[in-house]
């Protein structure tokens, strides 16, 4: 509705009800667009028009009537016959749709609706329970002044024409009943607007010395309509436990207030009550009702609830420390109000239950499912199933907050496996300015769950056996179940990853397992099989990239790699089940999986190279010339073999097994669960670390060290194949069937003959092929790549204090081999950074 209808239609109004003085037009109009809300069109909209209507016509019958009329000067004025225009069912559904629109332009209803549909939104099987809307239509309930539309008729005789005496007399009675919400003759509240404090008129004709005293204990009235308004406000269901505990206790109060009241009433029928004596009795009550008005002023500001509601008491407590009667009053409000809050506490630290129907714990449960940490790698149940929600913890359990959320945590866990628990030592929490007091409840509650838990975990479900067990599958503690694994599959990983039945894989490693010293691991048949959908660089060039520049490239890159063979997507996986998959989750998991693969394909790359060896044996037969054309390449795969023995002696037994042995030592300190975590995934991120794995440059060089070392490796069996087949097509020209005794002489002749043929034909292969020129490509590609990771490491183990990866360069150069490059690379690099 638009401003310029607004003002015709009050106008409109006003004529025809013959309205005269007051605020006039604008009074009303000011009035109405203040508590205009969003509902008024959507809920009247079925009656507007035919209210308008009835106006409109019934303003034309009035015109009509008033222009065949000759009386003017009366007063009086007749309703219009409106039992002609609507029925009484219309005008009964015309009051009910408008009491709607007056009651959802309440704000105090704006913000129990709001906290309901909150309530709901959450818990939608548990609604909050709702008062009738009588108890909110009906303002004679409240206990508060009930202020009339229309002023009262002035009094037949004016009080200040009366004596002093009777005036005094009149205007105690009138503050008796102002002092309980009701208004007097001479004084009268004015009406209030949200949270506005209550005022009164006082009849302008008192002596001033009585007015004097009246306004001095008006306060108190004030006081008293702040006070109950909002013990009837905070009483709704929507406004939570600590919000009714501390109406209670101030109801409490105002029991108290109003038998003061009482009394003071009985001494004016005996005549015994003057107004100074009526000033002295209400001296002490006013500082109380002063405190209750401040406090629920300071509430309702803040529109406080649970834990919010209490700091706020407490932090009054606190400051009346001076004021002995303040302090003891707010400390008896803090009481009560505690109660309920510190009823949830207790559920929670004593048996790990949440029960907050009203959301003011200051831990705030959501819906997860823990199945889902096992096959979730971002999964956070631990951290998110249960939060902290700061504004709802009270300021005295600041300190405490961790505490008070790990301890119901332990126990709920332990809960969660069907196992009861109560902590033996369950007192119940009582609020004191001593701390040290319900400090000390919790601690022992913490200590309790934490023992409670971390037994269950270590000595019932056997952490530590799983973890030993994990280590010797991805950290390749088993040395034999490895190497035969290993050759039982090395036929099978070969083929592309599309073509490997995972079934046969399984019943490989079973084999493996069964025939290996792991046959005597207990957890040995929780061993899975995974072919991963990428290689163990991409996999960790992807986990590196997150949230970072590259991320996009790398992920768009993925979709056009190659087909994978086994090796490259080969992986180990293992079943964790509740409660141990809190510890061994899908990300610890994921974890142990990088590090397996890459060791894994090291001790591929290693088997390849010692391949090569067993195959270069046989060329001691042949020329001596012809050994020094494969003399670089005889060299090349000593210093490849050397490469990755020393990279794969360094991984586990200069970072793995010290770190393990410092993590194993750390469980058998840990105190909680919580420890316990820190601990593996300290352990977890450190092997990472120095595996080099979570630097992608350092990553990058290692990748293409390894792709030499394969390449040089296929490259030497292509040729000693090609080899063997000539020297069986030369053995195959000779006499078939054994020599005889005469024989072996030529036989042996013969067998010269076709080594030296070979020999000779080798040598036009090689050159031929340029194969001199391959191995010395293959040669410098690996040796500028060495330098380069060399060179590498010792700029981290330098600049980032990674001092452990400084064994790996005294490893691979433990003769000073690389010493003088590496030396004039570093004066190169610091000539470059002086420029």
């Amino acid at each position: 509705m638009s401003e310029f209808r607004i003002h015709h239609d009050v106008n409109e109004l006003l004529s025809l009800l013959h309205v005269r003085g007051g605020d006039g037009a604008e009074g009303y109009i000011d009035l109405l667009q203040k508590h205009r809300t969003p509902y008024v069109t959507t809920t009247v909209s079925a009656h507007s028009a035919k209210t308008l209507q009835f106006l409109q016509q019934n303003a034309k019958e009035r015109s009509e009537s008033s222009a065949n009329t000759t009386s003017t000067t009366t007063t009086s004025f007749s309703l219009p016959q409106t039992s002609t225009k609507i029925s009484m069912q219309e005008l009964d559904e015309l009051r009910k749709k408008l009491g709607n629109v007056t009651a959802s332009s309440n704000p105090a209803e704006v913000t129990r609706k709001m906290l309901r549909d909150k309530h709901n939104k959450k818990n939608p099987t548990q609604p909050n329970p709702v008062f009738p809307n009588w108890v909110y239509d009906r303002p004679a309930l409240l206990g508060d002044f009930i202020t009339s539309p229309t002023p009262a008729g002035d009094p037949a005789v004016a009080v200040g024409t009366l004596p002093l005496p009777t005036q005094e007399q009149a205007l105690v009675e009138d503050l008796l009943f102002v002092l309980i919400g009701v208004d007097g003759r001479d004084i009268t509240a004015q009406p209030v607007l949200g949270r506005q404090n209550r005022s009164f008129i006082v009849d302008s004709t008192l002596d001033m010395s009585i007015k004097e005293l009246v306004n001095r204990i008006l306060p108190v009235a004030s006081y008293y309509s702040t006070i109950t308004r909002f013990i009837e406000e905070k009483s709704s269901f929507e406004y939570g436990q600590v919000n009714h505990a501390l109406t209670a206790a101030m109801r409490t109060l105002m029991k108290e207030y109003l038998i003061l009241v009482t009394q003071l009433e009985h001494l004016q029928r005996q005549g015994l009550l003057s107004l100074q004596k009526l000033w002295f009795y209400i001296q002490p009550t006013m500082r109380t009702m002063e405190i209750l008005a401040s406090i629920a002023s300071s509430v309702d500001k803040g529109e406080c609830m649970g834990g919010s509601t209490l700091s706020l008491l407490h932090d009054r407590t606190f400051n009346y420390t001076g004021d002995s009667q303040a302090q003891e009053l707010c400390l008896y409000l803090t009481k009560a109000a505690s109660v309920p809050y510190f009823e949830i506490l207790e559920k929670w630290i004593y048996r790990g239950i949440i029960k907050d129907p009203y959301s003011e714990f200051m831990v705030e449960e959501h819906e997860l499912q823990k199945e889902k940490i096992q096959e979730d790698y971002n999964d956070k149940y631990w951290d998110q199933r249960y939060t902290i929600v700061q504004h709802r913890i009270p300021s005295f359990l600041q300190k405490m907050a961790d505490k008070i959320l790990s301890t119901g945590k332990y126990l709920n866990v332990v809960r969660e496996c069907g196992r009861d628990v109560t902590c033996p030592d369950a007192k119940e929490v009582l609020y004191t300015l001593k701390e040290r007091a319900y400090v000390e409840q919790i601690e022992k509650a913490y200590n309790y769950a934490s023992k409670v838990l971390l037994d269950f975990l270590m000595e019932e479900k056997e952490l530590v056996s799983r973890l030993r067990s994990i280590k010797h599958y991805f950290l390749m503690d088993k040395g034999d179940f490895f190497v035969h694994f290993m050759d039982l599959t090395e036929e099978e990983l070969k083929k592309p990853v599309d073509d490997i039945v995972p079934p046969r894989l399984e019943a490989l490693l079973e084999l493996a397992l069964r025939m290996s010293t792991a046959n005597t691991d207990p957890f040995k048949d929780d061993l899975k099989i995974d072919l991963m959908p990428h290689d163990v660089i991409t996999q960790l060039l992807r986990v590196l990239a997150i949230e970072t520049k590259q991320e996009k490239a790398i992920i768009n890159a993925d979709s056009t790699d190659a087909a994978l063979s086994g090796l490259e997507a080969f992986s180990f996986d293992y079943i964790v089940k509740w409660p141990l998959s809190l510890i061994i989750n899908r990300k610890a998991l994921t974890r142990y999986q990088m590090l397996f693969r890459h060791m894994f394909y090291c001790k591929h790359v290693e088997r390849l190279l010692c391949n090569v060896w067993i195959s270069n044996k046989d060329f001691k037969e042949y020329a001596l010339h012809l050994a020094k054309w494969f003399a670089a390449a005889f060299a090349l795969r000593q210093r490849m073999l050397n490469f990755v023995q020393n990279i794969q002696y360094y991984m586990m037994f200069e970072v793995m097994e010290p770190t393990w042995h410092v993590m194993e030592n750390n469980l058998k300190t840990a105190s909680n669960i919580d420890d316990v975590l820190c601990h593996h995934t300290s352990f977890l991120d450190n092997c990472l670390k120095d595996c080099m794995l979570t630097n992608p440059e350092l990553l990058r060089i290692f990748s293409k060290l390894m792709s030499i070392c394969v390449m040089f490796t296929n490259c030497m069996q292509r040729f000693t194949q090609s080899m063997r087949l000539e020297r069986l097509s030369l053995e195959q020209g000779g006499i078939d069937g054994p020599p005889a005794q005469s024989e072996h002489a030529e036989e042996a002749e013969k067998k010269r003959l076709a080594t030296k043929l070979l020999a000779e034909h080798a040598d036009t292969i090689q050159s031929d092929a340029g194969f001199e020129a391959t191995i010395s490509k293959f040669d410098s590609n690996f040796s500028m790549l060495l330098l380069d990771l060399l060179d590498k490491l010792s700029i981290y183990s330098t600049n980032d204090c990674e001092h452990s990866m400084i064994s790996i360069i005294y490893r691979l150069d433990f003769n000073g081999f690389y010493t003088e490059r590496l030396e004039r690379m570093a004066v190169e690099r610091s000539q470059k950074a002086a420029a």
